[in-house]
């Protein structure tokens, strides 16, 4: 049979399921995942739960309860549910990752209601990323439908620690030698191909003084004062390195900003500490080691002539760029092609600004590559915001492409 009449049916399978599809992606977005705090074993065990009535068995990998707690989540259940077909072949794993940042304020639809309106679902997570869950599933569904010889293996890899970095997530199977896949596809959306993004390094800066009556302030010494000069000096770094640029498109300048600011305990009162939680956005050809030994130089210059300040500088998360590896090549061109196909247009190769845990894979030598269902930019999406939502014709567009593709590496 050629592969123009596979094609045809991979893409009718598709069609015929996409209410299917669609009831799915309800499912799982109806199920919170909010983290923090971070209580995601129960969303694996009912994802386990569905896939199982296809005859799929879900590998359910607890990450053991000490190690969650000490990451400050709650609990933590990885899912590998792994496809073995007859031929010899590579190993080609879809991840997405099933925790989300909560939902916030400012909603008009329900948060977890995966609400369809005007040919949208809306709910958290229905773009980043558990679109992709139904992206990734009902493509290969798509594929064993079609009856053919295939080769190698498939793996769906579902995690759940995207949101804190992934070290319990994809690090965490990688390294306890669960998987260890040749090529891998993470969530992405359909109008481009991630193939590099920034790094990240985020610290918590604890400002310390001495607190005091707000009638006698000169009898302390004020840490919010202090955490002033911090916060100017980050400030004062931006337009620098607004002058520092990366060569990958997509990807333009570092950044740094503080998102989280908390201190004091009244308000006469001297504050005593202050924390400052702040994000250092890295282009992948800065070097991290330069950057926080930088960060941490900056904040120390900051409050050096202050008598009774003191700084401690704690790194919460080192995200490391991700870049293209060998191999990703023919990943690429295959997704390329199958979205010309499906789109009708030709679909850039570009870097991101944002950091993700498909970055944990190439650390591990797997080359990456991250495509899936979303809009052509992130904001279209309000992926992260209130109201996030996902077209339904880019999910089916999407999961056509991956099918495609799937179709080109296993089909004997």
């Amino acid at each position: 049979m050629s592969n123009t009449t596979l094609s045809d049916q991979l893409l009718n399978w598709i069609d015929g399921h996409f209410d299917e599809e669609v009831g799915f992606l309800q499912k799982i977005v109806r199920i919170p995942t909010d983290t923090p705090p971070g209580n995601n074993a129960p969303h694996a065990d009912a994802v386990a739960e569905l896939v199982a009535a296809w005859g799929w068995q879900a590998e359910k990998h607890q990450v053991p309860a000490a190690a969650v707690k000490d990451y400050g989540m709650e609990s933590i259940t990885n899912l590998i549910i792994r496809r073995q077909y007859a031929g010899a072949g590579p190993v080609l794993a879809l991840n997405a990752h099933g925790d989300v940042v909560p939902p916030g304020e400012g909603w008009t639809k329900q948060p977890y209601g995966g609400e369809i309106e005007n040919g949208r679902i809306y709910g958290r997570a229905t773009t980043v990323s558990k679109g992709d869950f139904a992206t990734y599933i009902f493509a290969v569904r798509a594929l064993e439908a079609l009856g053919v010889p295939l080769k190698g293996a498939l793996e769906l890899h579902f995690t759940y620690d995207e949101e804190f970095g992934g070290l319990l997530g994809p690090a965490w199977l990688l390294e306890n030698q669960l998987t260890k896949p040749d090529l891998v596809i993470g969530p992405g959306f359909s109008y481009n191909v991630v193939t590099a993004h920034n790094a990240c390094l985020q610290f918590e800066v604890t400002v310390h003084g001495k607190a005091t009556h707000g009638s006698m302030p000169e009898t302390g010494h004020d840490a919010l004062q202090a955490a002033t000069k911090v916060l100017q000096a980050i400030y004062a770094k931006l337009p620098d390195l607004k002058k520092i640029s990366s060569a990958i498109p997509g990807i333009t300048h570092p950044t740094m900003i503080v998102g989280r600011i908390d201190g004091g305990t009244n308000t006469n009162v001297v504050p005593g500490k202050v924390v400052l939680k702040m994000d250092r956005r890295m282009i992948p050809e800065e070097d991290p080691a330069a950057v926080e030994a930088d960060v941490r130089a900056m904040i120390a210059a900051a409050v050096a002539d202050l008598p009774g300040i003191r700084v401690d500088i704690r790194r919460l998360l080192l995200a490391r760029a991700l870049r293209p590896l060998p191999g990703h090549e023919k990943l690429l061109a295959s997704v390329q092609k199958n979205a010309q196909a499906v789109l009708g247009e030709a679909i850039p190769a570009i870097g991101s600004a944002l950091y993700t845990d498909a970055r944990l894979y190439g650390e591990h030598g797997i080359p990456v590559v991250l495509y899936g269902a979303g809009p052509r930019t992130l904001m279209e999406s309000n992926a992260k915001q209130a109201d996030e939502n996902l077209a339904l014709d880019d999910l089916r567009k999407a999961t056509k492409v991956v099918a495609l593709t799937l179709l080109d590496f296993l089909a004997q």
